[in-house]
């Protein structure tokens, strides 16, 4: 080809020259090559959240559980997956995989059957049964429950509630239970508005394929995948607490000595069987910073009569005073580690 430059031939340059050309055009190739990779590199979640979306997936774990997981994870998503219970019970390590890999879970019934033409009793029975299966399996108990075919009344939303699981449908159907092509799901994911919750499903080949293009949506319009809120029902920001990795230390006192003019000693009124509660008492100081630990793979959930933020890891909480006096408390989900409670790591004041 190098015989050929600007339309007419020309006698073959020599064997230096030859490989001279070659290198620099190898070079070019492989710089620009660089700069699109990593252009094409740049995390999703670089960019800025206006909002939140929760992205969901029905009727797992099955078979496809592992694939759909990595690429939720190759594509920086956090979901939630609507388990159904006898899927878990069948295939524990795919429901673990699940939490290993940053994913909520919840609960979708037993067997998938249609609930409304149940009894209160069967609806209890069905839910309670699928909530001890997902927790068994997980170490998590589910706080959200989504009927099957987003069938409901006011029975089973009151049975639910008793369970302690808020009921979420759906605000937008991908439609890939239906057969959509890949690009039919994500035009139908470009709908989602923040706050909202779309409906997909684990085991389905397009709508893994869709999920690149539906994350580029999302971020060209800065929004983020979400938790969903047992408040509320709706997509707000993540609880910022990453799968575990590495247990923080332990070891450090209940009530360590005072530490910049101050004690925090903590203990822990309300224990049940999947969580407990945690109360710190502040003394010395009216305006406090408090360092608390939990022990992996244990998680703070609720905070109340402070200002918390986490460390990278997700198991050291600093919580600050924000006015509301100088005891605060948290719940800790146990998620399989009944033993260990909170620590105190230090009280700072000011």
């Amino acid at each position: 080809m190098y015989a050929s430059i600007g339309g007419s031939r020309r006698p073959s340059a020599p064997r230096t020259s030859r490989l001279t050309v070659r290198l620099a055009v190898l070079a070019s190739t492989v710089a620009l090559s660089a700069a699109g990779l990593a252009v094409a590199a740049t995390p999703s979640s670089a960019a800025v959240c206006n909002g939140y979306v929760g992205l969901t997936f029905d009727d797992g774990p099955t078979g496809s559980t592992s694939a759909l997981l990595s690429v939720l994870r190759a594509n920086g998503v956090r979901a939630t997956m609507f388990n159904v219970g006898q899927n878990v019970q069948s295939n524990q390590s795919a429901a673990r995989a699940q939490v290993d890999a940053g994913m909520w879970v919840a609960n979708h019934s037993w067997k998938h059957a249609h609930m409304t033409a149940m009894s209160q009793s069967q609806m209890q029975s069905d839910l309670a049964q699928t909530n001890s299966a997902i927790q068994s399996a997980t170490g998590v108990r589910p706080q959200l429950f989504r009927p099957p075919y987003g069938e409901t009344n006011s029975t089973l939303q009151s049975v639910a509630s008793s369970l302690g699981l808020r009921q979420v449908i759906w605000d937008v159907d991908s439609q890939d239970w239906n057969g959509a092509s890949v690009s039919q799901i994500v035009s139908n994911a470009s709908r989602l508005q923040a706050g909202q919750v779309i409906l997909m499903h684990d085991g389905i080949q397009n709508t893994r394929d869709a999920i690149p293009q539906i994350m580029a949506n999302l971020s060209s319009r800065n929004l983020c995948p979400g938790m969903i809120s047992p408040s509320t029902g709706r997509a707000v920001a993540p609880d910022g607490t990453p799968p575990p990795t590495t247990p923080p230390p332990t070891g450090t006192p209940t009530t360590p000595p005072p530490t910049g003019g101050c004690t925090a000693t903590a203990t822990t009124p309300n224990v049940w069987g999947d969580r407990y509660n945690t109360s710190v008492t502040v003394q010395g100081a009216s305006n406090w910073t408090v360092v608390v630990a939990v022990t992996a793979p244990q998680r703070i959930v609720t905070t109340w009569n402070g200002s918390p933020s986490w460390d990278s890891t997700g198991y050291v909480m600093t919580m600050r005073s924000n006015g509301s006096g100088n005891t605060f408390g948290f719940t800790t989900m146990m998620n399989g580690n009944s033993g260990a409670r909170a620590q105190i790591r230090s009280c700072t004041a000011g």
